[in-house]
């Protein structure tokens, strides 16, 4: 149960692969320490296709594997950027005006971040002892225009948070191909983990970044099954707007009652 960190209200289970399906009496035990769900996903890559899945990429090819533009892409980016492992403590002074600049993208459907609330992300990263960072930098100017923050597991790496800036974004320099190129490179080659990761099923879908990796770096869906515990009376809560899911305004709410509906595809 120690494998369990409380986010955003959610008890998650750090290492994906290795998750089990909880008794009633686990869940129970361990919302008593706080927090109003467990997201419990199990049985991690399934042959059976599911609702609910990881983004992975277990095998690391040869460049000429990948698709044509992607090739280029990255080659173009190799030749503009270097990619470089940098501490917290130097993110923590260019972060900023890349998240500021990377959610013009994002039409409005999240909140802005402030500048508060990523310097205690940045500290919470901190405290988890498990983060690395890479940085992607110009190598003419200088200047750091993207950033990945990843946490390191025993087997693999997941891919936290990567943001560049919307001009390089559309300047056809390609970060994010040389990025992610240069990271699997190193974690999958270099370190010889046995997977990296983008995380779960988007339950917001403000991203497109996961259909980016499947479609030019070879990453694939990890099947898993998923059930979700609830504290009693937030449990309530939500069967009762469950029947309005479709309707209701509020983004983090249905996004809620979305991973509700994937939950209850398994029972």
């Amino acid at each position: 149960m120690n494998q369990y960190r409380l986010y955003k209200g959610a008890w998650i289970f750090l290492e994906e692969s290795k998750e089990n399906l909880l008794s009633e009496k686990e869940s129970k035990d361990l919302l008593r320490n706080g927090g109003l769900m467990i997201r419990n996903t199990y049985d991690f890559d399934t042959k059976e296709e599911t609702s609910f899945w990881f983004i992975i990429k277990d095998e690391l090819e040869d460049i000429s594997e990948l698709p044509s533009s992607t090739r280029k892409k990255i080659r173009r980016a190799l030749k503009i950027y270097n990619f470089r492992i940098i501490t917290l403590e130097e993110l923590r002074t260019i972060a900023y005006d890349i998240v500021v600049s990377a959610e013009q993208s994002y039409n409005n459907l999240l909140k802005h971040t402030t500048k508060e609330s990523l310097e205690c992300l940045i500290d919470e990263y901190k405290n988890d002892g498990n983060k690395e960072c890479w940085c992607v930098e110009n190598k003419i100017s200088g200047e750091i225009v993207g950033f990945s923050v990843n946490t390191i597991k025993i087997d693999s790496c997941e891919y936290d948070n990567a943001k560049c800036k919307w001009e390089s974004l559309h300047d056809c320099s390609q970060p994010f191909y040389g990025l992610f190129y240069t990271m699997n490179q190193y974690y999958l080659g270099e370190k010889k983990l046995k997977y990296v990761c983008d995380g779960s099923r988007s339950i917001t879908e403000h991203s497109n970044i996961q259909p980016f990796l499947e479609y030019n770096f070879k990453f694939r869906k990890a099947y898993c099954k998923l059930r979700v515990y609830y504290k009693w009376w937030f449990g309530v809560v939500i069967n009762v707007l469950f029947p309005f899911r479709n309707v209701i305004p509020f983004r983090n709410v249905r996004a809620i009652l979305k991973m509700e509906e994937y939950s209850r595809s398994f029972k």
